[in-house]
């Protein structure tokens, strides 16, 4: 059975062999007849208008060498010629490709009049002819025919938003907004020709979809179109009028609001230029703003400003005037006598015609138009002529007076500026001599020159005529009187040989309006009266000072100083007395003198012409050398309202404090130091508290500062302090100190270190001052030097020297004769009480602090002369210098 199965099989797969091999000679015989296939194979071929096709024929033949005249024709049976050589090609052709084996047809741009059939026709072996066709459909696609992408419609304007399509078959079109479609309700209608929108608005702006569809053909195209919304410009109004000053720079700002933003542009209506191309003109487009630089008298003209955007222009206008600034063109000085009318005309220039008002040179208030309430002698008119832009301001002053005569302004105003100008009133007036009347009279003494000096006011200038005893000077051709004119002054300059001469001279002033006299005295002086009185008012062991009261004088006939004598009671002689002299103004003090030792006084006055009688006797004794006096703090209190009646001293710092004190006076010993002791503290129930464990305490030296350090801010310190010599303590000083509240008040400055040139002085001193020791060695003990030869030069007539002894110095204790010729000075008496040698003071001194010492107890005959001195007071400082002699009891 299975070799049954076997036979049949292979039975049935030989007919499969026999049956696949008639079938591959029937597909052979088929592909073998010859055709034509035109690609794509479509027979129908459905393109739109406006795009380019391609058909291709193709024989498929066994052997395509057989293939000849293979064409195209169109739809009329015409044959389709290739392109021809060259850059342009038709709108219909054909071209060979494949190597020559097909033929393609070439639509450059299709056009609806290009539908129809086309033809693919060969030969194949010359006399099989083979034909193909293939129709070709047109159809216009989507086209946006006015569909601008931007579209800028109108504010408030009924708009439509164009969106026109062709397309063949026809087109439906709809509208979407923000994905949301639009229907033809309210403010919005859907046309042909677009969207419709009504009455547009800002809130219309946004992207709109024009969608447009050809259901036949299933195409479907959008056009998106941007809306903006503009808004026409409108120009804020300009002032009608807009001031510029001639010469200055001018800018106005046009403002305008418009969408999209307006740019500007000027406009010289007068000429109609544009003002951005003017000289002098420049113009911000963007922010419309118009500078005018230096501006002219041609610059006056109307200008317009104009806003411009798409959706339109706005305009205003305004006219620029140029204002000329004022100029005073006319302003003549004036000479008016005295109670005539004075007329000051004063002329101006300018654009508006100027405002004209005057005043007084140096004051604030102006005269107003019309009589003035203050004084009704003083009329201001004004007169304006508006075309020519002249202003004339008249001034009058009736009833003229001196006090009217200087100078004035002339003011002129507009709203360009103002201009000021400076005139003189001369008021003429007849010679007075109110200036003379308060003078004292003339003094003159020993038949010295005197002079009188007359001079008068007066303008114009006066002539000037002495007269003494109703006669001319000039008629009594006497020698001791003679005139010399200086100009405006005359002087009588007279030598009174006898007493006939004192005596009233007349001065005698004339000019055109009239003449005035002034009557001089001419009087002998004399030396002042005695001294009434002289008091001791501060009594110590080396000084006094005292009240002295002043004789009567004369007017015109001061006193120039005072002088005293002093001597020990038990000196009967006054010529060995010592002597001094003050300035008036200074303060009375006689130093150097003994402790413990009676003195005689006696006072006299001087003027210029000498010295008066010694007058005033005073007798007064010194006490014995004690503790000097209390120190006098520098410093001034004031009232502190949170401490009750108690003065304070108040401190710019916060942490310190400089402490300053007055040298007290000695009292016979020298101070050698001061003690100051300071502690914080505050009140409690009205009582003052001390923190003792926190006092300070500090001696110190020869000085008469101290600064308080590490102090606490917003606090209160007791400052006790007390001065020190050889007896002992004074009695102290107190001060009550608060200090600043945690912020010093002055700024803190530290002390400047010694520039080069003051180290430089400084060394130079030090040399000099050891050059004139040497040398004062050498004097003392050789007779030779500088001061030897000066000593020698010095020798007098022994009737000098007398009259020098007669009188002694301020300083004769200190520097006699002998110290010259070479002899020593002697020893100080010792003192009643065993006391230490005197310390001597170094630093600031007062300018008679080397006069405390006492007097010498037995002078010689040398030591007894005195150099006579002068102390002058300026009212900060006391100046001693030497002095001419006075001699024993004179008067002179």
């Amino acid at each position: 059975m299975a070799a049954q199965f076997a036979k049949s099989g292979h039975a049935a797969v030989l007919m499969l062999l026999v049956w696949i091999t008639l079938l591959g000679t029937a597909s052979s015989q088929r592909q073998k007849q010859p055709s034509l296939q035109i690609l794509p194979a479509s027979s129908v071929q459905r393109k739109p208008v406006g795009h380019s096709l391609l058909l291709t024929c193709r024989p498929d033949v066994p052997d395509t060498n057989l293939i000849s005249d293979l064409r195209w024709n169109d739809n009329r049976n015409m044959t389709i010629l290739p392109k021809p050589t060259g850059p342009s090609s038709p709108m219909i052709y054909t071209e060979s490709i494949a190597g020559g084996s097909a033929l393609a047809l070439i639509f450059n741009s299709l056009q609806e009049s290009m539908a129809g059939t086309y033809f693919c026709a060969a030969s194949y072996s010359v006399t099989e002819k083979l034909n193909a066709a293939v129709v070709v459909e047109t159809y216009v696609a989507i086209t946006w025919k006015d569909a601008p992408t931007d579209q800028r419609p109108l504010l408030g304007s009924d708009y439509i938003v164009r969106c026109e399509v062709t397309a063949n078959p026809p087109a439906t079109v709809d509208w979407l907004r923000n994905g949301d479609q639009i229907k033809s309700s309210g403010r919005y209608v859907i046309e042909n020709r677009g969207l419709l929108i009504k009455n547009i608005t800002e809130a219309d702006d946004g992207q709109y979809t024009c969608r447009a569809a050809v259901m036949s053909t299933g195409e479907l195209k959008n056009r998106e179109i941007r809306v903006e919304v503009q808004i026409m410009p409108e120009v804020q109004q300009l002032p009608l009028v807009m001031d510029a000053v001639e010469g200055q720079s001018f800018s106005v700002m046009c403002n305008a609001t418009g969408k999209p933003v307006p740019e500007f542009q000027w406009i010289k209506r007068g000429t109609q230029q544009d003002a951005a191309g003017l000289d002098r003109f420049s113009v911000n487009a963007i922010t419309g703003q118009l500078d005018i630089s230096n501006v002219q008298q041609q610059d006056h003209d109307s200008y317009a400003c104009i806003a411009r955007n798409p959706a339109g222009q706005s305009e205003s206008v305004a006219k620029l005037n140029v204002l000329i600034r004022p100029k005073i063109i006319e302003f003549i000085n004036i000479t008016v006598s005295e109670d005539e009318e004075a007329v000051f005309v004063c002329r101006a220039f300018g654009r508006p015609a100027p405002e004209i008002t005057f005043r007084r040179y140096g004051s604030v208030e102006e005269y107003s138009i019309g009589l003035q309430v203050s004084d009704d002698r003083i009329i201001l008119e004004q007169s304006t002529d508006d075309e020519k832009g002249e202003t004339a301001g008249t001034l009058r002053i009736s009833k003229l007076a001196t006090t009217d005569d200087g100078l004035y302004e002339c003011i002129a105003r507009n709203r360009g500026d103002v201009a000021f100008k400076v005139g003189h009133i001369t008021v003429e007036y007849r010679p007075i001599f109110d200036h003379m009347k308060a003078l004292p009279p003339v003094y003159t003494w020993e038949e010295r020159p005197a002079n009188l000096s007359c001079f008068a006011q007066a303008i114009p200038n006066a002539t000037i005529e002495w007269r003494w005893n109703d006669r001319r000077v000039q008629d009594f051709k006497d020698l001791n009187m003679h005139i010399e004119d200086h100009g405006l002054r005359s002087d009588l300059i007279i030598t009174p040989r006898d007493r006939r001469y004192f005596s009233a001279y007349k001065c005698v002033a004339r000019n055109k309006l009239g003449s005035a006299e002034h009557v001089m005295e001419l009087r002998e002086a004399r030396i002042p009266d005695m001294v009434p009185q002289a008091k001791p008012r501060i009594v110590s062991a080396t000084s006094i000072t005292f009240d002295i009261m002043a004789p009567p004088v004369e007017p015109g006939l001061p006193l120039t100083a005072f002088s005293v004598q002093w001597k020990e009671q038990i000196q009967p002689d006054w010529n060995f007395a010592s002597n001094r002299t003050w300035s008036p103004d200074s303060p009375y003090i006689v130093e150097g003198l003994r402790p413990q030792t009676a003195y005689s006084f006696r006072f006299a006055a001087r003027n210029v012409v000498g010295l008066g009688q010694w007058s005033a006797y005073v007798e007064q004794s010194t006490p014995r050398r004690s503790e000097p006096e209390t120190p006098r703090i520098l410093h001034t209190p004031i009232q502190d309202e949170e401490e009750g009646n108690d003065p304070i001293v108040t401190s710019p710092y916060a942490d310190h404090f400089d402490m300053r004190w007055s040298i007290p006076v000695d009292n016979g010993e020298p101070i050698d130091m001061y003690r100051i002791k300071y502690c914080p503290g505050t009140k409690v129930n009205g009582y003052w508290t001390e923190m003792e464990e926190h006092c300070i305490e500090q001696d110190i030296a020869r000085m008469t500062n101290y600064e308080m350090r590490n102090l606490q801010a917003d606090t209160y310190y007791r400052i006790e302090l007390t001065a020190h010599n050889a007896i002992g303590f004074s009695k102290a000083a107190h001060v009550l100190m608060k200090t600043a509240r945690g912020i010093d008040v002055v700024l803190r400055v530290d002390s400047p270190t010694l520039s080069s040139a003051a180290v430089i002085g400084i060394v130079t001193g030090s040399v000099l001052l050891l050059l004139l020791i040497a040398d004062l060695l050498c004097c003392a003990f050789g007779n030779l030097g500088i001061f030897a030869t000066l000593c020698r030069k010095t020798k007098r007539s022994p009737s000098d020297l007398d009259d020098e002894a007669k009188l002694g110095s301020l300083y004769g204790w200190r520097f006699p004769l002998p110290y010259c010729s070479g002899s020593l000075i002697k020893e100080r008496p010792p003192s009643p009480l065993p006391l230490p040698p005197p310390i001597v003071k170094l630093g600031a001194t007062t300018p008679l602090e080397d006069e405390k010492q006492p007097l010498n107890t037995q002078p010689d005959a040398a030591s007894a002369v005195k150099v006579n001195s002068s102390v002058e007071y300026d009212g900060r400082v006391v100046h001693s210098r030497s002095g001419e002699i006075i001699g024993k009891n004179s008067a002179v």
